[in-house]
């Protein structure tokens, strides 16, 4: 992560599905996701695809991101989450299993130094 010039908290906005740009509400399905940078993070530009996995199981979705790949540049290994205050990557009350709607496209990404 020294190399991207990241440390651990940092953040910059994410739209959570590539798929479903600025839409409200949007549905993530367990299962890879692919999302992207609205800030800069680190040396990551604006617009770095982000490719991680959505758990939907519990009462809140869980979103792990483990690669980058930058609009110019090689795909990079990473490790961040997704994440919002107040509860609002909460799952609204008609998500299927297997599935969440939330009120909202966008979040934060934050970096850790490993998921627990």
């Amino acid at each position: 992560m020294r190399i991207l010039r990241m440390h651990v908290s940092d953040s910059a906005d994410v739209e959570l599905d590539a798929n479903q740009f600025d839409a409200s509400p949007i549905t993530l399905y367990d299962g890879p996701v692919e999302s992207f940078l609205v800030g800069s993070l680190g040396t990551l530009d604006p617009g770095t695809r982000l490719y991680g996995r959505v758990w939907t199981s519990g009462p809140l979705v869980v979103v792990r991101y483990y690669e980058a790949k930058p609009p110019d540049g090689d795909t990079v290994p990473i490790c961040a989450v997704a994440r919002l205050g107040k509860g609002q990557l909460a799952k609204l009350p008609e998500s299927k299993p297997g599935t969440a709607i939330l009120d909202y496209s966008g979040a934060s990404v934050f970096v850790v130094d490993s998921f627990r």
